[in-house]
């Protein structure tokens, strides 16, 4: 191979994991973090939590649950059971049977204009009572804290809106390898800076944890604007944030955690239906985001191993070493965060590989097939 080919790759490598640790570092010195607040709110308003669970036995019961011990004294949880077929709707019957605060819901028919989950939350906002909602998804676990330091740092930073980050977990050899990536390249995507300032237009939501003064939802048209959207909680954000509303992003590691998918293949078919979406249905950007990722992943052990082989000289070889270190400190950092062992950084090739093959696969669904599935739902793709 080319001396000074090599060389080249050599350095422009170095400058690229360089440039994505930098951006990386950068970003998340932005990030807000939340603390658990014990202290108890004066005059607390009444918050309502809506919770949609299609076919979600598996852990409905939990969720409900550590709902229902929250020590926030004046609240109220509004359960849908969107036509599940599994034992969803039993478990939270039995559930409101032993607990004032929750209500369970049989959502409607699903109308064609409709996705699934924004109908399903749309139904529980008709009944909701609360000044405060909080729009979250059937698998959080929420700290005892949690509802109580939400609502306070609503209040404190007059907040319109709050979506948190929860602590993820990870259960499966293939969870523990494909998630972490999946999660550091959707905060890499979030740049906090921009989308807690009022005056950007960037705008972000999560999902899981969607809490809304019950004015300003009103105002942006609530779930309904986005009821045909894959990426609805992405998609209300900004509609806040267009509308002038105050949002804030924030980790919230310490209030809730959540077990997204369990083994491969609900990892592969749970991103499938949304990933190339988050690339905003660009062929060009997915491309040049899954290239940046490999590049960061596999270029460092390349170029050393090609120096190595080559004997290109000493210089070179530190370089390249340099690159390797630098990349393995990145995803230690990346463990630490996600409370991973630093021993589950070994397997980010591998998850890298992976989301390759399902930003691929979402971005086949979606241009070609047109369509895409989810909880046993196909949706057309406009």
């Amino acid at each position: 191979m080319d001396l000074a080919l090599i060389q080249t790759l050599t350095v422009l490598q170095l400058i690229l994991i360089i440039a994505v640790i930098l951006y990386m570092t950068a970003n998340i010195i932005y990030l807000v973090r939340l603390q658990p607040v014990v202290k108890p709110i004066s005059n607390p308003p009444r918050l309502s939590v809506c919770v949609p669970a299609r076919n979600e036995a598996r852990g409905i019961h939990a969720c409900l649950q550590s709902l229902l011990n929250q020590d926030y004294p004046n609240f109220e949880v509004i359960a849908i059971d969107d036509h599940s077929t599994d034992s969803t709707g039993d478990i939270m019957r039995t559930l409101a049977q032993e607990n004032a605060h929750l209500k369970v819901l049989k959502a409607a028919d699903l109308p064609e204009d409709w996705l699934g989950k924004p109908f399903a939350l749309h139904q529980a906002f008709k009944i909701a009572q609360g000044e405060y909602l909080l729009f979250t998804d059937a698998d959080p676990v929420f700290k005892r804290t949690a509802l109580n330091t939400a609502v306070h740092a609503m209040r404190e930073r007059e907040l319109d809106l709050l979506t948190l980050m929860p602590q993820a977990e990870f259960g499966s050899f293939w969870e523990q390898a494909v998630q972490p990536v999946i999660f550091g390249f959707i905060a890499s995507l979030t740049r906090f800076r921009n989308v807690n300032d009022p005056g950007h237009k960037s705008a972000m939501g999560f999902g899981a944890f969607l809490m809304f003064r019950r004015a300003a939802y009103e105002k942006i048209g609530g779930h309904e604007a986005g009821k045909a959207d894959v990426l609805e909680d992405v998609l209300i954000a900004k509609r806040a944030k267009r509308a002038g509303l105050k949002l804030l992003v924030a980790d919230g590691k310490q209030l809730f955690s959540i077990r997204m998918y369990f083994g491969l293949k609900e990892i592969w078919f749970g991103w499938q239906k949304n990933m190339f979406f988050a690339m905003k249905e660009s062929v060009l950007k997915a491309t040049y985001n899954v290239v940046v990722v490999l590049g960061f992943v596999f270029t460092p052990y390349i170029i050393l191993a090609i120096n190595i082989f080559e004997q290109i000289g000493w210089l070179w070889i530190g370089m390249a070493i340099v690159g390797v270190v630098l990349v393995s400190a990145a995803a230690y950092k990346t463990c630490d965060e996600m409370g991973l062992s630093r021993n589950n950084a070994v397997l980010f090739p591998l998850g890298a590989l992976v989301m390759a093959a399902i930003m691929a696969n979402s971005m086949f669904h979606t241009l070609v097939r047109k369509k895409t599935k989810w909880r046993g739902r196909v949706y057309p793709v406009k």
